[in-house]
């Protein structure tokens, strides 16, 4: 059987898994009357809940006698690692344009990398059914992105259809009959390369993705690049560098046929495979026959630029939720973490109880956290920093710099200046998007952007959307202010009490609420002057015999702030950490004790 490998690439909700969705239905893939969920690629839970795509997914299709593999990829930015190193597995890709918002940043940060790996790109403008598409304008759009990206004459003459994903149709033109998707598969088949590789030498696969599987261990997907696969045959695995990892027998061989991984008795060269067995191989090592000496080029990933420290939690509410509370089982799920995701890089501390974890960025370390707190892990969690570097040639300190893109109403464009700028981001264009909008393109340090995504949701009444993507290195700018209130901090440990808490409202915003659990250290509210203030949120009312009118009046509390585990890592200083649990997010003092506090910064200021 013919074999296609494609991936598809756009940015972040502009209908990639919508439209694998469609493809899936109208291949034949799924009979007539089963039930499907909407998005069946997201199978994750916090891909459902957030409504995006965070590991790429392989699935197949058949159409008129030709198996086209189908890659769907995350669209945003921080898990392009994901994106990178499926690139390396296909042979062509659909760039997948909303016809509204246009080409944003990670439209051009994936495009970007297949242009540079050779791959001639089909272009779908999706969602044309929009009541504020722009499809012709957003074709062009794309045109001059892939010229300013270097494409090649035979890159830029790309063929071009107009589709809705959710409606299930595509055409070659505006006017055409909406009926199916045929014309994309069609597309595909005619304009994609076949899938080769020599059938006859030895078998050689390069690992793109790994996962760990209850009942068969670790499993590793790739493309075969050479020869015939069998399940039982001998392998051997080399590292990049060309050393051998381990030997070992193929236990299961494993194709993707619709949302299914079935066996499969053999390969070819060209199919997408996923593969159990090996036990210490893994991302980016070839898989091979032990007659093969040369490793398969494996593409370099970008560097991580933000990093965290985990901790054991050491607080006095330790161990009440979670059930992996140790440093060596914590250390355990990172290492395993690591090995999966190129794009993490964990490194030991000397205190062997706190680890730094790297990443491309606030949203992929979350979900990281997210993750093994449903997995109950209890974690201490740093302030995220940015990862700086120097200048080969002058040594100048240099620091990660972010595209951001931003649509905007009029009407609050100023304070998005204003807000932005203060954050050190150069404002670089500024243009009318329609419909009363602005799109505002800025040059911005990262460590400026860490926490803003909730105050422009509140400048912008929720009506901007914002787009980040690393742009690259550039010299350090300066101080930026931080955060400028101070933090109410519990003196006692105890439940917390309504009485007491109705007189610290006067104080601040408060995070607690009557009857949780407090400790001495632990953070409560956030004051409303510029320092730190000691409260006692257990304090009780003081019974006397007297009885008064109006002396009992019902305590009214104004709702607490509670915070998203994001905007939690965003807000702490320094000096703080985020206790993250199975069933609760604190924020806390590094240091609990108030006269270790007060040494701390007499040993600071000196």
């Amino acid at each position: 059987m013919d074999i296609r490998n494609i991936a598809i690439i756009a940015h972040v909700d502009h209908g990639k898994t919508t439209l694998v969705d469609n493809l899936l239905k109208q291949s034949g893939t799924f009979r007539a009357n089963q039930q499907v969920a909407e998005r069946a690629l997201d199978r994750n839970d916090l891909e459902r809940e957030r409504g995006i795509t965070i590991l790429a997914k392989c699935t197949s299709v058949a159409w008129k006698n030709v198996r086209v593999n189908i890659v769907d990829t995350p669209g945003h930015a921080d898990f392009g690692g994901e994106v990178e190193r499926i690139l390396s597995m296909v042979d062509g890709v659909l760039v997948l344009v909303d016809a509204a918002e246009g080409v944003l940043p990670q439209t051009k940060f994936v495009t970007g990398k297949a242009l540079q790996l050779g791959l001639r790109p089909i272009v779908v403008i999706n969602k044309v059914d929009r009541p504020d598409a722009r499809p012709n304008e957003v074709l062009n759009e794309v045109f001059d992105l892939f010229a300013a990206l270097g494409a090649t004459d035979e890159q830029l003459d790309f063929p071009t259809l107009f589709a809705s994903g959710r409606d299930g149709w595509a055409a070659d033109s505006l006017e055409a009959p909406r009926a199916s998707l045929s014309p994309l598969f069609d597309l595909v088949v005619a304009h994609v390369p076949e899938a080769g590789g020599d059938a006859s030498a030895p078998f050689a696969l390069l690992a793109t993705t790994l996962e760990y599987d209850p009942y068969l261990g670790r499993v590793l997907t790739g493309r075969i690049h050479s020869g015939i696969a069998r399940p039982s045959m001998t392998l051997k695995s080399m590292s990049r560098d060309g050393s051998t990892i381990e030997q070992a027998r193929m236990s299961k061989l494993l194709g993707f046929r619709g949302l299914e991984r079935v066996p499969l008795d053999q390969a070819e060269a060209g199919d997408i495979i996923a593969i159990a067995g090996l036990t210490k191989t893994t991302v980016a090592d070839t898989i091979c026959d032990p007659l093969v000496v040369e490793p398969i080029r494996a593409h370099p990933i970008d560097p991580p630029t933000l990093a965290m420290t985990f901790s054991v939690n050491d607080s006095p509410l330790a161990g009440r939720e979670g059930d992996k509370v140790t440093s060596r089982m914590i250390r355990d799920r990172l290492m395993r973490e690591a090995e999966g995701n190129v794009a993490i890089r964990v490194t030991e501390s000397d205190s062997k109880d706190a680890y730094e974890v790297a990443g491309r960025g606030e949203l992929q370390l979350g979900v990281l956290i997210e993750t093994m707190r449903r997995e109950g892990f209890e974690l201490s969690i740093s302030r995220p920093r940015v990862l700086m570097k120097s200048d080969p040639v002058t040594g100048q300190r240099q620091e990660p710099i972010e595209e951001v893109v931003i649509d905007v109403d009029e009407a609050y464009s100023g304070v998005v200046v204003e807000k932005v700028s203060q954050r050190k981001g150069e404002l670089v264009e500024m243009r009318p998007a329609g419909a009363g909008k602005q799109r505002l393109v800025f040059r911005c340090p990262s460590r400026g952007l860490i926490g803003y995504h909730g105050q422009f949701l509140t400048d912008t009444r929720g009506t901007g959307v914002i787009n980040r993507i690393f742009h690259g290195y550039g010299a350090w700018r300066g101080p930026i202010e931080g955060r400028r209130q101070g933090v109410l901090i519990s003196t006692e440990p105890g439940e917390a009490v309504a009485y007491a808490l109705w007189n610290l409202e006067e104080r601040g915003i408060l995070f607690a609420e009557p009857g949780i659990k407090v400790y001495e250290g632990m953070i409560i509210g956030e004051n409303a002057r510029g320092h730190d203030l000691d409260v006692n949120p257990v304090k009780t009312k003081k019974l006397t015999n007297i009885r008064a009118a109006g002396k009992d009046d019902n305590v009214l509390l104004t709702p607490p702030r509670k915070m998203s585990l994001e905007e939690a890592l965003a807000y702490i200083e320094d000096d703080e950490l985020v206790e993250v649990t199975p069933k609760s997010i604190r924020l806390r003092k590094r240091l609990l004790d108030p006269n270790d506090r007060k040494r701390e910064a007499k040993r600071a200021e000196a």
